[in-house]
């Protein structure tokens, strides 16, 4: 079927959807200055600082169901207005979390945030997708990157203006030298700093879903990605699980996603464990955005005019190959450089899997989304495994982990998107 939305079209809603990567980029980024920050303030080993990005996360899994639901009940322009409510509910429970420096609600927090972004990540990336022909759709998705990962380059910096880091890694230096109640009562008044600037994504969120609901966003339909020479393809498939090279896009979704909250997520924290101050080391994550950035900016020149979108993906997983190998061979500054450089190979793998996994679904688009989405879970799962084996190694070592999730990325590059699809 040819697509019905006109290229004049696109703009309006492309600006209103870059908005919203905006908004998830900001709020998913948090986390990389959240691990090292709240490990001081509520006094957590180094595997429990990653759970961080596992309450984070794994919400893309518990919630893609209902996701799905939500969309197809609702639309997707007031799923995505229902879903910003949820995370302002999800920013609010930092209130009585620092209030009561109690680490299992900042994760409920950061769980319910997870939950709402898992339904508007459900609708904006098909919606990005679908909204124009599907060969340029690496394209607009990068667009749509630039503008998370600047607003993931901004947050950490943002939320240290609010967070006083010196007076943190001070009182960690002189806990030796202070009594229980003194320590106590200094890391109360740490955990109380994240109050005010989590008022303010309430307030932004819940303006955001308003603006939203009222705003002029067409509504399409699953259907609208099935193009002409894929029209037979999904005529005898039953579910989204006749479709292998969708169920491949979910194990490809689930690592990369992994990967990337681990350049993005960890680099501060292994900063500071190469003796780097935490005031100083919050700059690093914009390291790594500003490196996936250049990735975006290539991706938008050269897809589909200078290569395609499988192409993209294998030269990426190759690179990401070549820089895990530059991070465990090579030691200080120059180690971290090649974390923030994972920004760079980790750039087009997301642009380039939606399309390649949403080609010839047809009417089981949604449901196809809605599996996909669930890949996400990789950012709870694979951190807290880099977690796990830099408290049992080092936090340099934890970086092999990488490896086998680049590899498997470069075979659905591959091979492995192809699969399913011949007639």
């Amino acid at each position: 079927m040819e697509n019905k939305t006109s290229n004049q079209s696109t703009v309006g809603p492309m600006i209103i959807i870059g908005a919203l990567f905006f908004i998830f980029g900001f709020a998913t980024w948090l986390n990389s200055l959240l691990i090292p920050y709240l490990r001081i303030a509520c006094e957590l080993t180094e595997v429990q600082s990653y759970f961080v990005t596992f309450a984070f996360y794994i919400a893309y899994l518990v919630m893609a169901p209902v996701s799905t639901w939500v969309l197809n009940k609702y639309g997707f322009k007031k799923g995505m207005s229902i879903s910003l409510g949820i995370m302002a509910i999800g920013a609010l429970l930092f209130i009585p979390a620092a209030l009561t420096r109690t680490y299992v609600l900042f994760l409920l927090g950061l769980f319910v945030m997870g939950g709402g972004l898992a339904i508007l990540q459900t609708a904006s990336n098909p919606y990005i997708t679908i909204i124009g022909p599907v060969e340029t759709a690496a394209r607009r998705i990068s667009i749509m990157g630039i503008c998370n990962k600047f607003a993931g380059a901004a947050a950490p910096i943002i939320l240290g203006m609010f967070l006083n880091l010196s007076e943190a890694d001070k009182i960690k230096q002189q806990m030796s030298s202070m009594s229980p109640d003194e320590y106590s009562a200094a890391l109360d008044k740490i955990a109380l700093q994240v109050v005010n600037p989590y008022i303010g994504i309430v307030v932004v969120l819940l303006l955001l879903s308003v603006w939203i609901s009222r705003a002029n966003l067409p509504e399409v339909q699953g259907d609208e990605e099935e193009t002409a020479d894929h029209h037979n393809v999904s005529e005898d498939k039953k579910s989204v699980w006749n479709f292998p090279h969708v169920i491949l896009g979910f194990v490809t979704l689930f690592l990369y996603v992994g990967v990337e909250v681990i350049a993005g997520d960890t680099i501060i924290a292994y900063g500071v464990s190469q003796g780097i101050a935490l005031d100083d080391a919050k700059f690093f994550t914009g390291l790594t955005m500003v490196a996936m950035v250049v990735g975006y900016i290539i991706g938008i020149i050269s897809i589909p005019n200078y290569i395609q979108q499988h192409n993209a993906l294998k030269l990426c997983a190759i690179l990401g190959i070549l820089f895990t190998f530059g991070i465990v061979f090579t030691n200080g500054m120059t180690s971290l450089y090649f974390v923030a450089l994972l920004g760079l190979a980790n750039s087009l793998i997301w642009p380039a899997i939606w399309p390649l996994a949403l080609k010839g679904v047809g009417k089981f688009t949604s449901a196809a989304s809605g599996l996909l989405v669930m890949g996400i879970a990789g950012g709870a799962v694979i951190p807290l495994l880099y977690g796990q084996i830099a408290h049992h190694t080092s936090p340099h070592m934890a970086y092999w982990i990488c490896l086998p999730c680049y590899l498997f990325i470069l075979y659905y590059a591959g091979p492995g998107h192809k699969i399913g699809l011949k007639k």
